[in-house]
């Protein structure tokens, strides 16, 4: 089994803490992202770091990484027993309440609990098979879904490879996101986790999206934010001017004698949650003005300095 040093994969010392290792996932994914990069390889390398990510983010998984190495997943599944089964290996099943499958349904209720009692026919395959073990129900999975933006707001079918982390093949399943999915969301594919033991169901697979970040908009609940640049004159003398929104671009008017930091609100042109009202689009003004000026424009400046009433702060008072 090939190992991969996770911690070399994500750029980060054995010590890092949670929030060094998500910081360096972020960038990383950002970085390699097959819908935003260009490098060669981006994809491969961007499994890479997602798979790295999923086992370093949960401590368990590190844990048993850090202990075992590229056989942390096989520890506790498969060829060993579950924990707290040393102590039954001894076990007379005819004492657990009865015999056959009623002994069964008792000791799997001990060994499981309730719930796992009535589903006898499910876990215990002793002897029925041949194979003289149980059937287990898989593991749920939950794994990290990094969209950009414009994808979490369209949805639509998705294909993922899902990597079992011990560097084998990768799983590739299909799925079909909501519009307008959220960071922090959790979406459930029943059955798509990890595989049953003996003959035991899957798992489900849980998706929390994450999003990648935007060079324009920032999401905030159901809003976007985004800044727009105006020149001096345009917010001394008001202008309508055009907007870009994460669909088509709308003009917007900018009031007369209005200062950076105002927000102009574009109703309707937010984030939207499925089949509820999409939230709104805020543009915050941001005065920009020339990095040089000719002569002319200086005279001009310099005009509108000496016969403009406004003073906002005097430039005498510098340091005061």
């Amino acid at each position: 089994m090939d190992f991969k040093d996770y911690y070399s994969v994500l750029g980060v010392a054995r010590e890092a803490s949670g929030e060094e290792i998500q910081k360096a996932y972020r960038k990383l994914a950002r970085k390699y992202h097959p819908d935003v990069s260009k490098e060669k390889g981006a994809e491969s390398k961007f499994k890479e770091v997602s798979e790295a990510y999923e086992v370093l983010k949960d401590k368990e998984k590190r844990s048993k990484y850090d202990q075992f190495g590229a056989a942390w997943k096989q520890r506790g599944e498969g060829g060993s027993p579950p924990p707290g089964f040393e102590g039954f290996q001894g076990f007379d099943f005819g004492d657990a309440g009865g015999s056959g499958a009623s002994g069964f349904s008792n000791f799997f209720e001990m060994l499981f609990g309730q719930a796992a009692a009535g589903r006898g026919g499910q876990w215990a395959s002793w002897g029925n098979e041949g194979r003289g073990g149980w059937a287990r129900p898989g593991a749920n999975q939950e794994v990290a879904l990094t969209l950009p933006l414009e994808e979490a707001l369209a949805g639509g079918v998705r294909e993922l490879a899902l990597s079992d982390g011990g560097g084998g093949e990768p799983r590739r399943i299909k799925v079909n996101l909501p519009r307008g999915v959220r960071p922090g969301q959790r979406i459930r594919i029943p059955g798509k986790g990890q595989p049953g033991i003996s003959g035991g169901p899957p798992g489900d697979l849980y998706l929390r999206v994450e999003l990648l970040p935007h060079r324009r908009f920032r999401l905030e609940g159901k809003d976007l934010l985004t800044t727009l640049d105006v020149t001096p004159w345009q917010a001394a003398l008001g202008s309508n001017v055009e907007i870009q929104t994460l669909g088509e671009p709308v003009r917007v008017k900018i009031p007369a004698g209005t200062s950076s930091g105002k927000k102009i609100r574009v109703k309707g042109k937010g984030f939207p949650s499925g089949s509820a009202e999409a939230g709104d689009l805020y543009a915050e003004v941001r005065i920009v003005v020339p990095e040089a000026l000719d002569d002319a424009e200086r005279e001009l400046y310099e005009s509108l300095r000496d016969r403009s009433p406004v003073r906002p702060r005097d430039e005498n008072e510098a340091g005061g």
